[in-house]
Protein backbone atom coordinates (compact mmCIF):
# COMPACT_ATOMS: atom_id res chain seq x y z
CA UNK A 1 0.00 0.00 0.00
CA UNK A 2 2.90 2.14 0.74
CA UNK A 3 6.42 2.26 -0.63
CA UNK A 4 9.49 4.77 -0.04
CA UNK A 5 12.00 4.36 -2.75
CA UNK A 6 15.34 6.31 -1.87
CA UNK A 7 13.42 8.78 -0.29
CA UNK A 8 15.24 12.02 1.06
CA UNK A 9 13.97 14.82 2.76
CA UNK A 10 16.62 17.89 3.44
CA UNK A 11 15.73 21.34 5.53
CA UNK A 12 18.26 23.36 4.43
CA UNK A 13 21.46 21.76 5.20
CA UNK A 14 19.99 19.53 7.60
CA UNK A 15 18.73 15.82 6.44
CA UNK A 16 15.66 14.84 7.98
CA UNK A 17 15.35 11.24 5.92
CA UNK A 18 18.72 9.99 4.31
CA UNK A 19 17.83 7.35 1.62
CA UNK A 20 14.75 6.05 3.17
CA UNK A 21 13.36 2.76 1.40
CA UNK A 22 10.11 0.80 3.78
CA UNK A 23 6.94 -0.61 2.53
CA UNK A 24 3.65 -1.37 4.73
CA UNK A 25 2.11 -3.60 2.98
CA UNK A 26 -2.48 -3.17 2.24
CA UNK A 27 -4.04 -3.41 5.90
CA UNK A 28 -0.67 -3.88 8.13
CA UNK A 29 -0.32 -1.99 11.07
CA UNK A 30 3.24 -0.52 11.38
CA UNK A 31 4.53 1.13 14.43
CA UNK A 32 7.68 3.84 13.97
CA UNK A 33 9.64 4.56 17.52
CA UNK A 34 13.04 6.03 17.63
CA UNK A 35 14.22 9.55 19.85
CA UNK A 36 12.63 12.94 18.64
CA UNK A 37 13.95 14.18 15.66
CA UNK A 38 14.58 10.92 13.79
CA UNK A 39 12.25 11.75 11.25
CA UNK A 40 8.84 9.94 12.16
CA UNK A 41 6.92 12.83 11.99
CA UNK A 42 8.37 14.32 8.92
CA UNK A 43 7.33 10.38 7.22
CA UNK A 44 3.58 10.95 7.81
CA UNK A 45 3.46 14.66 6.67
CA UNK A 46 5.02 13.47 3.57
CA UNK A 47 2.54 11.08 2.92
CA UNK A 48 -0.12 13.94 3.43
CA UNK A 49 1.81 16.24 1.12
CA UNK A 50 2.02 18.63 3.85
CA UNK A 51 5.65 18.71 3.16
CA UNK A 52 7.87 17.77 -0.78
CA UNK A 53 10.37 15.11 -0.76
CA UNK A 54 14.11 16.35 -1.71
CA UNK A 55 14.81 13.31 -3.73
CA UNK A 56 13.09 9.46 -4.38
CA UNK A 57 9.69 8.69 -5.13
CA UNK A 58 6.63 7.78 -2.85
CA UNK A 59 3.90 5.24 -3.92
CA UNK A 60 0.72 4.92 -2.30
CA UNK A 61 -1.83 2.01 -3.28
CA UNK A 62 0.79 1.89 -6.67
CA UNK A 63 0.48 5.40 -7.59
CA UNK A 64 2.90 7.73 -7.21
CA UNK A 65 2.19 10.26 -4.59
CA UNK A 66 3.78 13.13 -5.26
CA UNK A 67 4.79 12.95 -8.93
CA UNK A 68 2.70 11.32 -12.04
CA UNK A 69 3.41 10.49 -15.71
CA UNK A 70 3.92 12.98 -18.20
CA UNK A 71 5.40 12.38 -21.46
CA UNK A 72 6.95 8.77 -20.50
CA UNK A 73 8.33 10.96 -17.47
CA UNK A 74 7.87 10.82 -14.06
CA UNK A 75 7.13 14.74 -13.45
CA UNK A 76 6.20 17.16 -10.15
CA UNK A 77 2.23 16.09 -9.39
CA UNK A 78 -0.34 18.83 -10.36
CA UNK A 79 -2.91 19.84 -7.93
CA UNK A 80 -5.51 17.25 -9.20
CA UNK A 81 -3.46 14.23 -8.76
CA UNK A 82 -2.60 15.50 -5.01
CA UNK A 83 -6.31 15.58 -4.47
CA UNK A 84 -7.46 12.34 -5.75
CA UNK A 85 -4.70 10.65 -3.75
CA UNK A 86 -4.91 12.56 -0.48
CA UNK A 87 -8.78 11.17 -0.73
CA UNK A 88 -6.89 7.85 0.20
CA UNK A 89 -4.94 9.18 3.13
CA UNK A 90 -6.58 10.18 6.68
CA UNK A 91 -4.42 11.74 9.73
CA UNK A 92 -4.94 12.28 12.96
CA UNK A 93 -2.68 14.95 14.86
CA UNK A 94 -0.88 15.57 18.13
CA UNK A 95 -3.25 18.70 18.56
CA UNK A 96 -7.16 17.82 17.62
CA UNK A 97 -7.06 20.37 14.69
CA UNK A 98 -10.97 20.62 14.81
CA UNK A 99 -12.67 23.57 13.66
CA UNK A 100 -13.80 25.59 16.98
CA UNK A 101 -16.77 27.15 15.31
CA UNK A 102 -18.56 23.68 14.19
CA UNK A 103 -20.83 21.65 16.40
CA UNK A 104 -18.81 18.03 16.91
CA UNK A 105 -21.60 16.55 14.20
CA UNK A 106 -20.67 19.71 11.58
CA UNK A 107 -16.29 19.03 12.32
CA UNK A 108 -17.12 15.46 11.27
CA UNK A 109 -19.32 15.52 7.93
CA UNK A 110 -17.89 18.79 6.87
CA UNK A 111 -15.26 17.17 4.19
CA UNK A 112 -17.15 14.04 3.20
CA UNK A 113 -20.17 16.55 1.96
CA UNK A 114 -17.09 19.22 0.50
CA UNK A 115 -14.63 17.10 -0.46
CA UNK A 116 -16.29 13.66 -1.49
CA UNK A 117 -19.49 15.29 -2.43
CA UNK A 118 -21.44 12.70 -0.13
CA UNK A 119 -25.20 13.54 0.46
CA UNK A 120 -25.56 14.85 3.62
CA UNK A 121 -27.86 12.77 4.83
CA UNK A 122 -26.06 9.89 4.19
CA UNK A 123 -22.86 11.89 5.81
CA UNK A 124 -24.64 12.40 9.30
CA UNK A 125 -25.62 9.11 9.87
CA UNK A 126 -22.59 7.88 8.96
CA UNK A 127 -21.00 10.68 11.19
CA UNK A 128 -23.56 9.56 14.30
CA UNK A 129 -22.65 5.86 13.69
CA UNK A 130 -18.57 6.92 14.31
CA UNK A 131 -20.04 9.08 17.25
CA UNK A 132 -21.09 5.50 18.47
CA UNK A 133 -17.65 3.78 17.32
CA UNK A 134 -15.89 6.24 19.58
CA UNK A 135 -18.18 6.73 22.36
CA UNK A 136 -19.62 10.51 21.73
CA UNK A 137 -23.07 9.60 20.52
CA UNK A 138 -24.35 12.27 23.30
CA UNK A 139 -22.12 14.68 22.38
CA UNK A 140 -22.88 15.66 18.38
CA UNK A 141 -24.51 19.27 19.05
CA UNK A 142 -21.09 19.92 21.32
CA UNK A 143 -18.52 22.58 20.58
CA UNK A 144 -15.11 21.68 21.00
CA UNK A 145 -14.39 24.37 23.84
CA UNK A 146 -17.34 21.92 25.83
CA UNK A 147 -15.10 18.74 25.18
CA UNK A 148 -11.91 17.40 27.16
CA UNK A 149 -8.82 16.81 25.46
CA UNK A 150 -9.42 13.23 24.95
CA UNK A 151 -13.00 13.85 23.95
CA UNK A 152 -12.29 16.12 20.90
CA UNK A 153 -9.24 13.89 19.72
CA UNK A 154 -11.35 11.02 19.41
CA UNK A 155 -13.96 13.24 17.20
CA UNK A 156 -10.67 13.88 15.27
CA UNK A 157 -10.52 10.06 14.80
CA UNK A 158 -14.06 9.92 13.84
CA UNK A 159 -13.90 12.41 11.75
CA UNK A 160 -10.80 10.76 9.95
CA UNK A 161 -12.51 7.40 9.40
CA UNK A 162 -15.76 9.41 8.01
CA UNK A 163 -13.41 9.57 4.88
CA UNK A 164 -13.18 6.03 4.60
CA UNK A 165 -9.29 6.34 3.88
CA UNK A 166 -7.51 3.65 3.13
CA UNK A 167 -4.59 4.95 4.95
CA UNK A 168 -4.83 6.16 8.32
CA UNK A 169 -1.71 8.14 9.86
CA UNK A 170 -1.50 8.35 13.97
CA UNK A 171 1.14 11.08 14.73
CA UNK A 172 1.38 11.02 18.87
CA UNK A 173 -2.01 11.16 19.30
CA UNK A 174 -1.91 10.98 22.91
CA UNK A 175 0.86 13.02 23.65
CA UNK A 176 -1.07 16.89 24.26
CA UNK A 177 -3.30 14.56 26.43
CA UNK A 178 -4.02 14.51 30.14
CA UNK A 179 -2.47 11.18 31.61
CA UNK A 180 -6.40 10.17 33.00
CA UNK A 181 -7.46 10.63 29.30
CA UNK A 182 -5.03 8.22 27.53
CA UNK A 183 -6.45 5.10 27.66
CA UNK A 184 -10.18 6.13 26.64
CA UNK A 185 -8.40 6.74 23.16
CA UNK A 186 -6.26 4.06 23.11
CA UNK A 187 -9.02 1.76 23.48
CA UNK A 188 -10.65 3.33 19.95
CA UNK A 189 -7.80 3.10 18.48
CA UNK A 190 -6.85 -0.63 18.97
CA UNK A 191 -10.46 -1.35 18.00
CA UNK A 192 -9.82 0.25 14.89
CA UNK A 193 -6.53 -1.69 14.30
CA UNK A 194 -7.75 -4.81 15.33
CA UNK A 195 -11.81 -4.64 13.47
CA UNK A 196 -10.65 -3.18 10.23
CA UNK A 197 -8.62 -3.50 7.28
CA UNK A 198 -7.44 -0.07 7.32
CA UNK A 199 -3.51 0.59 6.84
CA UNK A 200 -2.02 2.13 9.81
CA UNK A 201 1.24 3.94 10.07
CA UNK A 202 1.72 4.76 13.67
CA UNK A 203 4.03 7.19 15.80
CA UNK A 204 4.07 7.06 19.33
CA UNK A 205 5.33 6.57 22.72
CA UNK A 206 3.36 4.11 23.76
CA UNK A 207 5.27 0.91 23.90
CA UNK A 208 2.19 -0.83 25.13
CA UNK A 209 0.27 0.23 22.30
CA UNK A 210 2.53 -0.37 19.70
CA UNK A 211 3.17 -3.79 21.10
CA UNK A 212 -0.41 -5.11 21.23
CA UNK A 213 -1.43 -3.16 17.85
CA UNK A 214 1.53 -3.70 15.26
CA UNK A 215 2.22 -6.44 12.55
CA UNK A 216 5.52 -4.61 12.37
CA UNK A 217 7.76 -2.14 14.50
CA UNK A 218 10.17 0.00 12.92
CA UNK A 219 13.08 1.65 14.64
CA UNK A 220 14.69 4.82 13.50
CA UNK A 221 17.50 7.26 14.05
CA UNK A 222 19.05 9.84 12.08
CA UNK A 223 16.50 9.52 9.21
CA UNK A 224 16.77 5.78 8.98
CA UNK A 225 15.36 2.07 9.46
CA UNK A 226 17.62 0.56 11.95
CA UNK A 227 16.02 -2.16 12.78
CA UNK A 228 12.36 -3.61 12.18
CA UNK A 229 10.49 -6.66 13.28
CA UNK A 230 7.53 -7.75 14.53
CA UNK A 231 6.77 -6.00 17.94
CA UNK A 232 7.23 -9.35 20.19
CA UNK A 233 11.11 -9.90 18.69
CA UNK A 234 11.62 -5.84 18.46
CA UNK A 235 10.58 -5.18 21.96
CA UNK A 236 11.64 -8.96 23.49
CA UNK A 237 15.36 -8.91 22.01
CA UNK A 238 16.29 -5.83 19.81
CA UNK A 239 19.04 -6.87 17.95
CA UNK A 240 20.55 -3.54 17.48
CA UNK A 241 22.46 -1.20 20.61
CA UNK A 242 20.83 2.20 19.65
CA UNK A 243 17.19 0.15 20.06
CA UNK A 244 18.22 -1.67 23.07
CA UNK A 245 19.71 2.08 24.39
CA UNK A 246 16.09 3.73 23.59
CA UNK A 247 13.71 0.54 24.83
CA UNK A 248 15.67 1.13 28.05
CA UNK A 249 14.92 4.98 28.54
CA UNK A 250 11.29 4.69 27.30
CA UNK A 251 10.46 1.39 29.12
Amino acid sequence: MIRFDGVVKRFGDHTVLDRLDFTVGRGEKVTLIGPSGSGKTTILRLLMTLETVTEGVIEVDGRPLTHEMRGGRLVPAREKHLREIRKQIGMVFQQFNLFPNMRVLGNIIEAPVHVLNQDKEKAVARARELLEVVGLADKEDAHPSQLSGGQQQRVAIARCLAMNPKVMLLDEVTSALDPELVDDVLVVLRDIATGTDITMVIVTHEMRFAREVSDRVLMFDSGRVIEEAPPEKLFGSPTHERTREFLRAVL
